[in-house]
């Protein structure tokens, strides 16, 4: 027999399977010499009361073997010899279309300006230690996009978008642990990440997809507003009929393009802010109300949101025992966000906390729709310029910072390219600035003790979302203007994160495939 329980327990008995059964049997009155297995279904962390629970979902096996349910590939088939599909950007949203169309029995070419996964690592590190921003090559842009270095988080808000356990169990297929199929905030690791993207890359090429590496688009090719194929910077021509573009957030040469030759773009809103890093031990004494988290219990995250005056700010990626990255796209710039390996066992914990911008906050949105990207960059541009010139970002200690004090002293920090003490107001206009000021001191309201000096503020945190839309038809996905062009993932608005992304991926896929159908 199998039972289903949902069921409330200390964090040392959800660990241990023999507890665990224990537990299981007083809460559904089994004998424990019945019980031959507790399987996790899905588990959650109330940190909410002073004696921390965690809440199960368990399928209990009485008197049956248990056999763990094993998570297979799709039938994936040659597609070598079919009609090809061109995909921009080997991102989420890029890398799951292409699965999605062999899948359909068309071939994906996929043309990534950056380098593959394992190469990318070099251009990182000349990004941390010697501050050179390769454009093409960055914690943005290159295979598997900007999630693979920057976290892996599987986390998403948008279920109502697709199917997340598909996503999930090909993730798990290509190499990810079954526990992101549990978790509340399946979580892979950057230092993980890699190797599954890679993985899924190799099977695109065995199945006679193509990848091209170091392949920038220069140009979409129209005629009587349908697509006709690409042009890339080495002057190559490939034709298709049909285009994903799935670009990413910091494509900003994409966005130009497209306005250049009057392919309709709209400006919009995005949230922009600070990356925060704190003591880990220090969130976790707060969160846990307790001066040591123990064994049991892994490193604790946060979530705020606040209304300041009217205006929302908000914690954003958070990542408990992890690191701030430098995330410049070009020279002249700087830029943070943060990533955490797959045990989180760094001894400092880093979030973005941004505020909420509106198309109102911009100048002329609807003359210009590159007027919120342009705000966007001005701020990366002060920020550099504060930092020294070098990828250095201007800091400040918090509770210098909402005080307006230049910080006499800064400790160092996780993030590897330094930090210049300075007073972050010049950086941001005065109503971000002051609205960060506010609300950190309303974030202490909710988190006793993260109003601290011994967090350090670094700044900007500017790449939460994508400043320019791509609009495409509600129902065909295809663009409003252009027939054949797919806008797709979070270069055009439309996904927030590595899942929402990768189904989004697939949906424009599928809305391809269909099309192709019909004609």
């Amino acid at each position: 027999m199998k039972y289903q329980y949902q069921i409330r327990l200390s964090p040392e008995e959800a660990v241990n399977q023999q507890k665990l059964k224990r537990a299981v049997a007083r809460h559904g009155g089994i004998a424990l010499k019945d019980i031959t297995y507790v399987n996790i279904l899905k588990r959650s962390i109330d940190a909410r009361q002073k004696a921390i629970k965690i809440n199960l979902k368990v399928d209990v096996y009485v008197k049956e073997a248990f056999t763990e349910d094993k998570i297979y590939l799709p039938d994936y088939q040659n597609v070598k010899n079919k009609e090809k599909i061109i995909i921009v950007g080997a991102g989420p949203a890029g890398l799951f279309a292409a699965l999605r169309f062999i899948e359909l029995g068309f071939k994906p070419i996929i043309i990534e300006r950056g380098k593959d996964v394992r190469t990318r690592r070099r251009d990182l590190k000349a990004l941390n230690i010697e501050h050179i921003v390769n454009e093409d090559s960055n914690y943005c842009f290159g295979e598997g996009g900007a999630g693979t270095y920057s976290d892996g988080k599987l986390y998403t808000r948008s279920k109502k978008r697709g199917d997340v356990d598909r996503i999930l169990k090909l993730f798990v297929g290509f190499g990810a642990t079954p526990e992101i199929m549990v978790d509340a905030h399946p979580h892979i690791g950057t230092n993980k990440l890699p190797a599954i993207i890679a993985d899924i890359r190799e099977l695109i090429i065995n199945c006679g997809g193509e990848v091209l590496f170091e392949t920038r688009l220069t140009d979409i090719l129209i005629v009587n507003n349908e697509v006709t194929g690409i042009k890339t910077l080495k002057g190559d021509m490939i034709n298709a009929k049909k285009i994903i573009l799935a670009t990413g957030h910091s494509a900003r040469d994409i966005f130009e393009l497209l306005h250049r030759k009057n392919i309709e773009i709209e400006a919009k809103s995005f949230a922009l802010g600070v990356r925060v890093e704190h003591p880990q031990e220090l969130i976790d004494q707060i969160q846990y109300k307790c001066d040591s988290r123990g064994e049991f219990l892994p490193p604790s995250p946060y979530s705020i949101v606040k209304q300041v005056k009217g205006r929302g700010m908000y914690s954003f990626c958070m990542c408990p025992g992890g690191i701030i990255a430098p995330c410049a796209t070009a020279p002249g710039e700087v830029v943070t966000n943060g990533w955490s390996p797959s045990k989180r066992d760094q001894p400092t914990a880093n979030s973005g906390i941004v505020v909420e911008l509106r198309l109102s906050d911009f100048k002329n949105t609807e003359k210009n729709p590159l007027a919120a990207m342009e705000f966007q960059k001005q701020i990366e541009q002060k920020a550099w310029l504060e930092g020294g010139s070098t990828q250095k970002v201007p800091a400040q200690r918090l509770v210098d910072f909402t005080q307006g004090k230049i910080s006499e002293n800064l400790p160092v920090t996780s993030y590897k390219p330094g930090v210049t003490s300075a007073d972050l107001g010049n950086v941001f206009p005065e109503f971000i600035h002051k609205t960060l000021q506010e609300g950190f001191k309303e974030f202490n309201k909710s988190m006793r003790g993260f109003l601290t000096n011994e967090a350090v503020v670094h700044a900007p945190e500017s790449r939460t979302s994508s400043p320019v839309r791509i609009p495409r038809d509600p129902y065909s996905f295809e663009h409003v203007q252009i027939k054949g062009l797919y806008p797709c993932g979070e270069g055009a608005g439309y996904a927030g994160g590595i899942i929402s992304a990768a189904i989004d991926g697939e949906r424009c896929a599928e809305k391809c495939v269909e099309s192709m159908q019909k004609s």
